[in-house]
């Protein structure tokens, strides 16, 4: 069976990326016949439709989806490969994906830490909810992501980082909640589907089928407490990022159940870590 040529999925990946083959023959500096027959001959190869038409450009199909995957993991690994052998250190970019909460108050001291002991990586960092950064992970659009509890990931590696205490957030001079009914008639601030402190607030108040009068979507927790303290409802956050925030004086705070408050941060990845997510992970 023929191998793929990273050369091959050079000129898939700029297709991909520039939504058509004029764009990406730009790009790479190839005249548009090469770069068409070059996918061409991938499709036949793999005998799979790459692309589908979309108006007068090009998205991927399932499959490319997939080949794409891969291709940003073979890249990932070429660049690596290279980088080691020529200087012996880490080298290249490490793609992380971390929780807000978590990038907002964990992460800065031991990036910066990690900037000293390795300049020659560059760090990128994107945030997202649990959900959404497992799905990052397994489609090797970053190496390793910080989630938390509860969440399901199938075929990845994780190990505990960070131990959090979620506490429960209101505006001041609400009386003290000790119970879900306690919340009747309020509504729920909260990141969208896919955070895992919304899913264990949710299973709390299922528990005792309180239902909120609504909820409210926000992409920030500056925001949502902004709209807590200002008496729009009820949020979920960690009680460390209330501090590096500065925010504890603005809301009133809550001691949820220790099934619910009790909350430990996971790094995950898939594969063989690279040497630079390796010393990422012996600095925490």
């Amino acid at each position: 069976m023929r191998s793929i040529d990273l050369d091959s999925l050079e000129i898939f990946r700029a297709v991909a990326q520039e939504g058509g083959v004029l764009r990406a023959a730009h790009k790479l500096n190839r005249v548009q016949s090469n770069v068409t027959t070059r996918v061409k001959q991938l499709e036949q190869r793999l005998g799979r439709p790459l692309f589908r038409k979309h108006g007068r450009g090009l998205v991927l199909s399932a499959e490319g989806e997939l080949l794409l995957s891969y291709a940003q993991r073979l890249f990932r690994l070429a660049d690596e490969a290279e980088n080691e052998l020529r200087s012996g250190q880490p080298m290249g970019v490490l793609r992380i994906g971390a929780l807000e909460s978590t990038a907002g108050s964990r992460l800065a001291p031991i990036l910066s830490r990690y900037h000293r002991l390795h300049p020659g990586v560059v760090i990128e960092l994107v945030t997202g909810t649990t959900g959404a950064l497992l799905q990052r992970v397994a489609q090797f659009e970053v190496e390793a992501a910080f989630v938390s509890e509860p969440f399901t990931s199938e075929g990845m590696s994780s190990v505990k980082v960070f131990d959090e205490e979620l506490v429960l957030i209101t505006a001041k001079g609400m009386p003290p909640v000790r119970r879900p009914t306690d919340l009747a008639g309020l509504s729920v601030v909260a990141f969208a589907a896919g955070c895992s402190y919304r899913r264990c607030l949710e299973d709390w108040l299922g528990g005792s089928a309180m239902l909120p009068a609504r909820t409210l979507e926000l992409a920030s927790y500056q925001a949502m407490i902004a709209c807590v303290a200002a008496g729009t409802g009820f949020a979920i956050v960690p009680r460390s990022l209330l501090m590096a925030l500065k925010a504890a004086s603005e809301v009133q705070q809550h001691v949820l159940p220790p099934k619910v408050r009790r909350n430990q941060t996971h790094l995950v990845w898939t594969g063989v870590p690279s040497r630079a997510l390796a010393q990422l992970q012996k600095l925490l």
